[in-house]
């Protein structure tokens, strides 16, 4: 028997407030509580909180130390990769293009990448010389860094880059060489205002114009500013966005149509399975990045309606492991004047594209909530296991849009 076949059967999803509340709550793992219908703030914000919380730093480091797989193969990916060493040095630069002429995006992304990993090394494996540079890389980017700009593209860099940068912060919180202070209020002046203009005004579109990816990467720098920052407004927005949003990142709009298949599984189409899956796998991505940070300030958005994310990341697992699934014709408004356009079958290009988003999610729904994730288990121990990050997956863009290392972070 394969290990994605050793699972308890399913016994439904715990509120997450209720499992913060008390260790009890394990013993009605069988109810299933209805999320928060409103936003609402946690009254205190917990750091570390977002990817990461001290749990799963705590882990990680035991069992690292203690020579224990997966956990020691996921670490040898990290400490194997070129941007964790501690000799990185930082290409911050005052203006950052993505989209058009003049393009250098890949300073940021690659310092994020080495930012994050650097910060990962001291947190598990407790070396100062990587605590150093991350803080390093963090401040000349917080001190440096006043615009990002470019064609349309602008807003994904903001988005994108906007909620990694707030994780290697939060990684680095509490470390003396680090200034907060800067990168909060960088985040704040920088980033934030170009996640609000898209997330209100989709860069003056059709509302159905921009695809899934676009709203969740904003929606996710938000929170993350949010976070950090410990803004209960902006983490208010992006709660409510997720929830209820007109663009096609709020959770109705990203998995449109719902199905159970011929062994009974829930699924739900992507908003972006038409198109690619390459794209659609980074919406894994990036809504596992949303609702894992909503998830360590005590918001169940993994279980929202019904567990609609879960369905979704279940039929895209089930579609790039090689199975068929249904494709109901997708219909939407492009460009300014909302001229409509169809696809008609799932797209097939870029499938089985490996990206580090799964240990995330299988280990949530699997190994936190005891649920039946066949299609997401497949996809995560026979397509990508052990996961690595940033400079492991291509060197264009793409490569960078996730973190990653979930095999050493979430692994239960």
């Amino acid at each position: 028997m394969s290990r994605r076949e050793q699972q308890p059967p399913e016994t439904g999803g715990l509120n997450r407030r209720d499992v913060l509340k008390s260790a009890a709550a394990l013993a009605v793992a069988a109810s299933v509580a209805a999320p928060r219908v409103a936003a609402a703030a946690p009254s205190a914000f917990t750091h570390p909180g977002m990817l990461h919380n001290a749990g799963d730093i705590n882990r990680a480091r035991v069992r690292v130390a203690a020579g224990t797989d997966p956990w020691l193969s996921g670490w040898n990916r990290l400490t194997a990769n070129s941007h964790s060493q501690s000799t990185w040095t930082d290409r911050a630069t005052a203006t950052i293009i993505r989209g058009g002429d003049g393009q250098n995006y890949s300073l940021l992304y690659g310092d994020i990448a080495a930012a994050y990993q650097n910060a990962l090394r001291w947190q598990v494996g407790g070396t100062e010389a990587n605590a150093a540079c991350a803080a390093d890389i963090l401040n000349a980017w917080s001190t440096t860094l006043t615009t990002v700009t470019g064609n349309a593209d602008r807003f994904l860099a903001a988005g994108l880059y906007g909620w990694q940068f707030a994780n290697a912060c939060e990684l680095m919180r509490d470390y003396d060489g680090f200034d907060l202070a800067a990168a909060q209020e960088m985040l704040a002046d920088v980033f934030y205002p170009l996640n609000n203009s898209f997330l209100t005004n989709h860069n003056d579109a059709c509302i159905t114009n921009y695809w899934a990816n676009w709203d969740l990467c904003n929606m996710a720098s938000v929170l993350a500013i949010g976070i950090l920052n410990e803004d209960s407004a902006k983490y208010d927005q992006a709660v409510a966005y997720f929830k209820s949003g007109a663009g096609n990142g709020s959770i109705e709009h990203a998995v449109p149509y719902l199905y159970t298949d011929s062994d009974g599984y829930a699924l739900g189409q992507w908003q972006e399975s038409g198109r690619d899956q390459g794209h659609t796998v980074l919406g894994m991505g990036q809504m596992g990045a949303v609702c894992e940070m909503a998830w360590n300030q005590g918001d169940d958005l993994y279980s929202y309606d019904d567990r609609r994310f879960m369905k979704a990341a279940q039929y895209v697992a089930k579609y790039n492991i090689g199975d068929d699934v249904p494709f109901t014709t997708y219909t939407w408004g492009t460009g300014q004047s909302c001229a409509q356009s169809s696809q008609t079958v799932v797209s097939d290009s870029s499938r089985g594209q490996v990206r580090p988003v799964w240990a995330m999610l299988h280990f949530h729904y699997n190994r936190r909530l005891y649920l039946d994730d066949k299609y997401i288990s497949a996809m995560y121990y026979d397509l990508v296991a052990p996961e690595g990050g940033g400079g492991d997956y291509g060197s264009d863009s793409g490569g960078y849009d996730q973190l990653g290392f979930g095999t050493l972070m979430y692994a239960k």
